[in-house]
């Protein structure tokens, strides 16, 4: 056994295409699918909100379609057993604290690199995952080479 294996990775996503592809980095880190955990944290509605106020579905339906969708897209058998989650509330401090309480030892995810006011503002998630996590966090950067091709740059941030 590699002494890179670990026993539990996270991998958040925000159903990017990014996200799948740090699900796909982050398979080399275990020896079965079923240690890794991809979650998704989405906002709770408020009372002004389409859905939140009017009652079209429910958050816990909401919650469920969430998971069908995301076990739609992981339906090939390379995904097997993969821990699928959904939490609600900030992305950050439920994408950590699911982290803590998994016994996380690694967590993969993508950043957008993102810059400017916005990110000043407002800080990114891969940001202050990686300021506040427990575990050491692999962050993938997807940067645009020559003639417009994505190329894939690891990041240890």
């Amino acid at each position: 056994m590699s002494w890179l294996k670990k026993k539990c990775v996270i991998v958040p996503t925000d159903f990017s295409e990014y996200s799948f592809r740090a699900l796909d980095v982050a398979k080399e880190f275990v020896e079965q699918n079923a240690n890794l955990h991809f979650i998704h944290v989405t906002r709770p509605w408020n009372e002004h909100e389409i859905g939140g106020s009017w009652g079209q579905e429910t958050e816990e339906e909401r919650i469920h379609s969430l998971e069908k969708h995301l076990q739609d897209k992981l339906q090939d058998a390379e995904y097997k057993d993969v821990q699928i989650a959904i939490r609600m509330g900030s992305p950050a401090s439920e994408i950590i604290g699911y982290a803590e309480t998994a016994g996380a030892e690694l967590i993969v995810m993508p950043s957008h690199g993102r810059t400017g006011l916005k990110h000043f503002a407002l800080g990114s998630v891969a940001e202050r995952v990686v300021r506040r996590a427990h575990c050491p966090v692999l962050v993938l950067r997807e940067k645009k080479g020559k003639a417009g091709k994505t190329k894939k740059i690891i990041s240890y941030d």
